[in-house]
């Protein structure tokens, strides 16, 4: 039988625990995951009966949420980062342990939650519709923003902190409730961080249930997904897992013109950051033929650079994938690069040691349309791609399905607005000289095409997690009707 910890409200957090990094747990990282866990108890993974169950408490919990007002949820919010803050290394090595990235990455992630948080508390006391002008006399025209009421969310194992976290913040300052699964891999994860926001809850006298986790299969997320209590549904993951948005390529374009030094360190960073595996991670490199050979030989150079090793130890750039089958599928699309006329400049092999490393991969002479290029792996594999003109490199760019971030390299300031223009990239991110990874919090995340469709966490992504209503109120004592119409 599932078990549950009963101090989170009485809702139910079975764990089936799966470890996919490289590291070894010793005594003194097992004394800190005995203090953060104590009082959950693992067992199989959440059942049907036990989702169901989720969802009611998680309804209920709503009603008494959504009272509150907006600056007073801020302020729980507030706390909620406050609290993640007190217990950012914790949490960044637990991402490292069952991720596998490196460990300031997995702080980082934990501070763009808290980041996320503190930019709510602010939004909590902004949000709201405008007065408009009303063309009848004795007429007050508004628009009001309420909550949509449960936020289902479904994160993928790359970002099993901060996806969650650009929702639920946003989504819990508008009044609503949430629903979390997260993936089965990363299932600790999602357990500390509910844990540490349900005391926050608890603590103000408020339902626990208002952030409420089921840890599941692809069970649980279909049933998410056609359940039609779930007034909200963000989705992080691939076409194969859910076919609600696409697995995402992502694009870099380096004109002649471009500064090297800027190109390289966010080429790099671009496509070796995470062991390539953000939905933000480069995968196409598409490089000015005059400067394709000289940007190889020095991007050669920088990857040989690169410190690979224990995703805990400060000096490590690039940890191991995630799992043995994302190793299968990074050997499947080097050998396919190859059949498809491509020669592999870098890396290319598994790595001989413990745990699921591979070589970050340079790819170099393949076609703009082979299938291998417009084919995500999730894997550090870049494909190096030669251009002449800007038209055409435009139009290659939006080529594929996907359309999540891009980035050109360019000191044209023509050029640069027409990347930015209706015929430039067709992309929700469109950069400039800098990499296509490592969005701030401030802006709208998210894609276009088979990249899914809405935004989360910054600017007015906020009226994603509401419903608008127009309302008029007539205070006189007439009753003029719009567009002059008389109807007597």
């Amino acid at each position: 039988m599932p078990c549950w910890d009963q101090t989170m409200a009485g809702y139910k957090l079975p764990v089936k625990v799966v470890f996919c990094s490289a590291i070894l747990s010793s005594r003194s990282v097992l004394s800190w995951m005995q203090k953060l866990f104590c009082g959950v108890c693992f067992g199989v993974l959440a059942s049907l009966e036990d989702y169901e169950e989720t969802v009611k408490k998680a309804k209920e919990a709503w009603k008494v949420w959504a009272d509150i007002p907006a600056p007073k949820r801020g302020e729980i919010v507030r706390q909620i980062g406050d609290a993640l803050r007190q217990k950012i290394k914790v949490l960044g090595s637990l991402v490292s342990l069952e991720m596998g990235k490196i460990f300031v990455e997995g702080v980082g992630e934990v501070q763009e939650y808290v980041d996320v948080c503190d930019y709510a508390v602010g939004l909590s006391r902004m949000i709201g519709g405008p007065i408009l002008p009303s063309e009848r006399p004795g007429h007050a025209l508004i628009e009001q923003w309420n909550p949509v009421g449960l936020v289902g969310i479904i994160t993928a194992f790359n970002f099993p902190v901060a996806v969650y976290g650009w929702n639920s913040a946003i989504a819990m300052i508008c009044g609503n409730a949430c629903l979390w699964k997260g993936a089965p891999t990363t299932s600790l994860t999602s357990v500390a961080v509910t844990k540490i926001i349900a005391k926050v809850l608890e603590d103000n006298k408020v339902p626990g249930a208002i952030c409420s986790l089921v840890c599941g299969g692809a069970d649980i997320g279909t049933a998410m997904a056609r359940d039609e209590r779930m007034d909200l549904l963000s989705f992080t993951g691939s076409t194969k897992v859910g076919k609600q948005v696409a697995l995402m390529v992502q694009e870099r374009f380096v004109f002649e013109d471009a500064d090297l030094n800027l190109v390289i360190p966010s080429a790099l960073f671009a496509a070796v950051g995470t062991a390539g595996q953000r939905c933000t991670t480069a995968r196409r490199l598409f490089l000015h033929e005059s400067i394709h050979d000289e940007v190889v030989a020095k991007l050669a150079q920088a990857y040989a650079q690169v410190r690979i090793g224990d995703p805990w130890d400060p000096d490590t750039l690039y940890g191991p994938l995630h799992t043995k089958e994302a190793v299968k599928m990074f050997l499947d699309a080097v050998e396919q690069a190859k059949q498809q006329g491509g020669s592999v400049v870098y890396g290319g092999k598994v790595i001989n040691r413990p745990g699921n490393y591979v070589e970050p991969t340079i790819v170099t002479g393949l076609p703009h349309n082979a299938p291998i290029v417009h084919t995500e792996t999730f894997a550090p594999i870049l494909y190096v791609l030669k251009f002449k003109e800007e038209e055409e490199v435009f139009a290659w760019n939006n080529e594929v399905k996907q359309g999540l971030s891009s980035s050109i390299f360019t000191k044209d300031l023509g050029r640069i607005f027409r990347w930015l223009g209706p015929k430039g990239s067709d992309c929700g991110i469109v950069n400039v000289n800098i990499p296509t990874s490592g969005a701030e919090i401030g802006g709208a995340f998210g894609g276009e095409k088979h990249t899914g469709g809405g935004r989360e966490s910054g600017s007015d992504s906020w009226k994603l997690y509401m419903r608008r209503s127009t309302c008029t109120i007539n205070y006189s004592k007439d009753l003029p009707l719009a567009q002059g119409i008389k109807f007597q």
